[in-house]
This record gives structure tokens, C-alpha cells and sequence, in this order.
């Protein structure tokens, strides 16, 4: 009685509310450091968010690229941002939003594998994700909100996805639209590209489980997939109709700017430690079991699939299939999030492993998996510091001051090696600028033609980033271009011999501010790309309102399924680690 009791416990899955405490005790500590705020993207989410606090029914931003509609970014995390931001600061609602996104993707990562998976295997791919060193990349590393935040709502919409086409039950598809729709308004990389990558196994699965249901047909199959694409698809295009008509109106023509995820990490080693074994980590040791495990279980073929296209994808100019599949798309994605995405997919799988080498070794297996998980998550956590988005930590607030008195802010200002600060600093000014960080929001010919990316980092686009930005000083009386704040000597050269002198010195001489003579002041630019008062009243309103109603609609009860539990007495561990549906 004592054995069959024993094999019992050893078969249950972990409580998905220790799995969420375990979450907290590893993610909310670094939060509450604010350790993403030394991350390449961070300031940027909140520089938008910022915008949000104080217009929130007008996308127009003038405080970059003298004046860029944010219709051209999704919306849902920077809004919640800047409500969160109302109580806890801008800094701290950053960290509470993707504490949030954390969660989520514990209990998203736990759902979704409960499709392929054993509830126990499912409950340590859930636990694997609270230490998965892509996530930690994204999250303290490369500061992708968007991205960490879009995909947990699609890996919880999924399941809902399924029950939806394989069962046609109306709940779950009420849910899945609702769900698809808030995600595609917090991230469109992740709409575009990442939703097919995790919607067509699902779909793949629920055709092959039909097989076991006489009831079930194959057309009807099919009309309840085009069916709820077709409403998700309405329900998008609606919901982000402002980002869509500038997406038409105005196409992504610039150059392309380059970007080390693009590289061949075989070739550019340095390149392959940051974008393949930081995110990976330990990851890629249960890659042989992942594929062996994945071809041998026909159920998770189609997960195996999903995650080898995606996994091929995320190695970036290392192998032609991006570049084939993706076309000139290659050119303009940033390949991180590819992993990230392999990594999720993949969790399910490795959760069968885990589970296997726990039952069979217990604490010999436990005590190094959990070393192994922790130090890759340590890891990428503090890759930051190993590899920093700017290797200067210094203060903005002495040039914010400085713009924002005695009239300078009448004037339009570029900064010269602030890296990532450029972000911060327009938190804190009035004063627009000519440049900015994101890419996709710039029209200024002089940023658009040549291949470099913001002015501030312009050495290191080498030539091309250069000639913008001598392109951008012939031109500063078009834009009323009178300010240069420098804080990387390499640029001065430059200043002097295009016609600018030196006018202040601020931060005890380590930053030098830059003016030119006769330059007007700054009036309103790109006035045909400023959206109509109604885009603006639907960006307020759709996006953010998607994210309510998913919350509200995800609360509607729905029937207990069946467990392990309830499964015949004779189920063993092996078998509910094997792979197969427990319906």
C-alpha cells in the first residue's frame, strides 16, 4: 500500500501556486532593484509610456524625429505603464508590468504544454520557465516588454484555441479570440510571425486527436479554425486600425540597419555567446532529447516542427533559412525573440524530461538540474553587466535642465554618445529632437537613407551612420537644429569643421553642448503623418480595452476536465510522462 502510495505522490504534478511563489522569489527581488533599467529597451517602453501618462487619446509624439506618430508601435504594455504609473512612478510600473508578463507565463507555459504533456511534466516545463535563460535575456538584458508581455497572453490562448476546434465549445472560443486580440496590441513582431509559429501545431494536434472521436469530422475541423481566424483577424484589424493604416500609408523603405543577431554566430563567435548560448543556456544540453523524444512521441511531432523551424529562424545569417524564409523581412527583424519563441515550444518537451529524471533519480536528479537552471538563469541575468547597452552609467539630469531653461527647448537638440540615455533624457525635457530609437517610427530622409541607426550611437554604424548624421547637421535649419550635446569627444572633430562651436560645458566638463548660429526655431514637422483625432480615440480606447475584457472574459468558469487523477488506477508514472493527451 506504502509503494502504490508512494508512486502516487511521485506522479502528481507540482501545485501551480508553488510554481508562481517560485516565480516571485526569483523575479520580484531583481525587479524591485530595477535591474532592467540597465537594458538596451527599457527606456524606450518607457519613454512611450511616458507620452501615454499625459496624451492619452493623441499619438503624436514631437519629442522625436521632429514630431512621429506612435500608432506605429502596439500599445497595450506602455499603457499599462503609464496607468500603473499614476501610483508606483513610471520606473517601478515598468517593473510591476513585467512582473506581470512573468507571471503569466508561468501559468501560460503550464496550459499550453497540458496539451502535449502529463500534468506533472507540464508543471516542470512551468517551473523551468521561471529560470529560463531567454526570458531572463529579454527581460534584464535586452528589455523587449513587448515581447516578453504579447507572447505568455498567446501560449494562454492556445488551449482555448483547441478546445475551440477540436471540441467547438463557445467559451473557449470567446476566450481565444479575446486573448488573441489583446496580444496582438501588446506586440506586432510577435502577431505577425510568432502567433503561426505556436497556432499551427495546435491546429496539427487537433486534427490528429480527431482520429479518437467518431463524432468528430474533419470539415468541421476546419470551418472552426477558418471560422475563428477569420473573427480574430476582423477583431485585430479593428483594434489596431491606426497602426495598419500607417503601415500602408507610410511602408517600412529605409535602409536597413544592420544588427549582430543577423550575424553568422560561427563566423562572429562573440555574436553567437550573446544571441545562442546566453538565451539557450542549459537548454542546449536536453536538445538531443528534445529532438529524439519529439520525432519517437508522433503526438508532439508538430510541437517538435514548430519548434525547429522557429529554432532555425532564431540562429539568424548562421544558416539560409531565415533569409529564405523571411525574405526581405530578414532585413529588418532582430532575431532574439526567435529564440525566445524556440525556447517556449520547447518547454513542453524538456518537461518530459525533467519529469522522467526525477521519478527514476529523485534528488540526484534535482539538485543538478536546479544548479543548471539557475546558473544559466544567472547568467543571462547579469549579461547586462557583462555585455552593458551603455558601458557609461552617468545622469541626464544636468542636460535636461539645461534644455529646459532660459528658451533652449525653442530649439530642436541631438545628443552625441548617450546611447540608450537618449530615451531617458526626452523623459525629462521638453525639447524635441531629431533623432530617437525607434527605428520603424523614423520619416526624416536624412535617418531613412543611409543605414545607420540613431545619430547618438553614429560611430558605430561606421560609415553609414556617419553620413547621416553630417546629413542631419547640413540640413539643421530645416528642422531647427540649434543644439549638439556631446558626451564622446570622437564627434567634435566633426562639429568644428561643419561649422558649430562649443557653448557650455555641464557634468564638470565631461559633457559639452554644441550651437550654431542663425538657426530658426523649431516649428511642427510631418504634419501629414499626425493621425486624425478618431485614430487617436480608438488607440486610447481599443488596445487597452482588449486587455479589460480578456481579464474579464478569462474569469467566466469553465468545466473541470479530467486529471491524472481520475485516470485508471493502473496509469503509472512512465505513462503520463510518455507524451499523450490527458483529456
Amino acid at each position: 500500500m506504502r509503494k502504490f502510495e508512494s508512486v502516487a505522490t511521485a506522479s502528481r504534478p507540482i501545485p501551480l501556486s508553488f510554481i508562481l511563489l517560485a516565480a516571485v522569489g526569483v523575479h520580484l527581488p531583481l525587479l524591485l532593484m530595477q535591474l532592467p533599467l540597465k537594458s538596451y529597451d527599457t527606456n524606450f517602453h518607457i519613454f512611450f509610456a511616458s507620452h501615454y501618462v499625459h496624451h492619452w487619446f493623441n499619438p503624436w509624439n514631437a519629442k522625436w524625429f521632429a514630431g512621429f506618430s506612435q500608432t506605429t508601435y502596439p500599445p497595450l504594455p506602455q499603457q499599462w505603464v503609464a496607468i500603473v504609473s499614476w501610483v508606483l512612478g513610471l520606473n517601478m510600473a515598468y517593473m510591476a508590468v513585467q512582473f506581470a508578463a512573468i507571471l503569466l507565463l508561468v501559468v501560460g507555459v503550464y496550459r499550453f504544454s497540458m496539451l502535449w504533456v502529463s500534468p506533472r511534466a507540464a508543471s516542470f516545463a512551468a517551473l523551468a520557465s521561471v529560470l529560463l535563460s531567454s526570458e531572463c535575456f529579454l527581460v534584464y538584458s535586452a528589455g523587449q516588454l513587448s515581447t516578453t508581455a504579447a507572447a505568455p497572453i498567446y501560449l494562454n490562448a492556445l488551449p482555448y484555441f483547441y478546445d475551440w476546434i477540436r471540441y467547438g465549445k463557445w467559451r473557449s472560443f470567446l476566450k481565444a479570440v479575446v486573448l488573441f486580440t489583446a496580444a496582438a496590441a501588446a506586440h506586432h513582431a510577435t502577431l505577425i510571425f510568432g502567433s503561426m509559429l505556436f497556432a499551427l501545431p495546435v491546429i496539427v494536434l487537433a486534427l490528429m486527436d480527431r482520429k479518437d472521436d467518431e463524432n468528430s469530422s474533419a470539415s468541421a475541423l476546419v470551418m472552426r479554425t477558418v471560422m475563428i481566424v477569420l473573427l480574430v483577424g476582423a477583431a485585430i484589424a479593428v483594434v489596431l486600425l491606426p497602426f495598419w493604416i500607417g503601415l500602408i500609408r507610410y511602408p517600412i523603405t529605409q535602409t536597413p540597419i544592420p544588427h549582430p543577431s543577423r550575424a553568422n554566430y560561427i563566423l562572429s563567435p562573440q555574436w553567437g555567446v550573446n544571441y545562442f548560448i546566453v538565451p539557450y543556456g542549459a537548454l542546449i544540453l536536453a536538445l538531443p532529447f528534445i529532438i529524439l523524444r519529439g520525432a519517437k512521441v508522433v503526438r508532439l511531432r508538430p510541437l517538435l516542427l514548430g519548434f525547429w523551424v522557429t529554432f532555425m529562424i532564431g540562429l539568424g545569417g548562421t544558416t539560409p533559412v531565415a533569409r529564405v524564409l523571411l525574405g526581405r523581412a530578414f532585413e529588418v527583424l532582430t532575431f532574439e525573440r526567435f529564440s525566445y519563441w524556440a525556447t517556449l515550444l520547447a518547454l513542453p518537451i524538456l518537461g518530459l524530461l525533467v519529469a522522467e529524471l526525477v521519478d527514476r533519480f529523485r534528488m540526484r536528479a534535482i539538485v543538478p538540474l536546479t544548479l543548471l537552471a539557475s546558473l544559466s538563469c544567472a547568467l543571462a541575468v547579469a549579461w547586462s553587466t557583462f555585455r552593458p547597452a551603455d558601458a557609461a552609467n552617468f545622469k541626464v539630469d544636468s542636460v535636461a535642465q539645461w534644455l529646459n531653461r532660459d528658451g533652449h527647448d525653442n530649439y530642436r537638440y541631438i545628443t552625441l554618445g548617450f546611447g540608450n540615455k537618449l530615451s531617458r533624457l526626452a523623459i525629462m525635457t521638453d525639447a524635441s529632437s531629431v533623432d530617437g530609437e525607434s527605428n520603424s517610427s523614423r520619416m526624416l530622409p536624412e535617418l531613412t537613407r543611409y543605414g545607420g541607426a540613431a545619430l547618438t550611437s553614429a560611430k558605430y554604424f561606421a560609415k553609414p551612420g556617419l553620413d547621416s548624421l553630417r546629413a542631419m547637421l547640413a540640413h539643421s535649419d530645416r528642422y531647427g537644429l540649434k543644439w549638439v550635446i556631446v558626451r564622446d569627444p570622437y564627434y567634435e572633430p566633426l562639429l568644428y569643421f561643419a561649422g558649430w562651436r562649443k557653448v557650455d560645458e555641464l557634468d564638470d566638463k565631461t559633457i559639452t553642448v554644441w550651437g550654431k548660429d542663425g538657426v530658426p526655431p523649431a516649428t511642427p514637422m510631418n504634419a501629414s503623418q499626425m493621425p486624425p483625432h478618431w485614430q487617436g480615440v480608438m488607440w486610447g480606447t481599443l488596445p487597452f480595452g482588449s486587455s479589460l475584457l480578456a481579464i474579464l472574459v478569462v474569469l467566466i468558469p469553465e468545466k473541470r476536465r479530467r486529471g491524472w487523477q481520475d485516470e485508471d488506477p493502473s496509469t503509472t508514472p512512465e505513462d503520463l510522462n510518455s507524451g499523450r493527451m490527458i483529456s
